[in-house]
């Protein structure tokens, strides 16, 4: 089950929760049909929770906002890309493990 903590990003909601927001955002660039996205949802899950007033966790489907994955320059998935301040602070590619999300989240923040 997802956790009430992640935001779903939209081409029409990215600006408002991504771009503006106070607290850093890892927007986790993902498909339905993406084995390793599906692999990594419950680390998300466990990082929302545990981060909650840290980090925000946002899903953006690139099926349903290409717009949005072509402006960062998303061709592989899954992508996640920290946005600080309303700009993008660094990106990471691929499955991590639990222990990959946190080190590359405490650099970064």
């Amino acid at each position: 089950m997802a956790s009430d903590k992640i935001v779903t990003i939209t081409q029409d909601n990215f600006e408002s929760e991504v771009l503006r927001s106070d607290t850093p955002v890892l927007v986790d660039f993902w498909a339905e049909w993406c084995g390793p996205c599906r692999m990594v949802a419950p680390v998300l899950d466990q990082l929302a929770e545990e981060m909650d007033g840290k980090v925000r966790i946002a899903k953006l489907n690139v099926d349903e906002n290409q717009q949005i994955a072509y402006q960062f320059q998303v061709s592989s998935i899954p992508t996640f890309i920290l946005f600080k301040n309303g700009e993008m602070a660094d990106r990471t590619l691929g499955a991590l493990p639990k222990s990959g999300f946190q080190s590359f989240l405490d650099r970064n923040i």
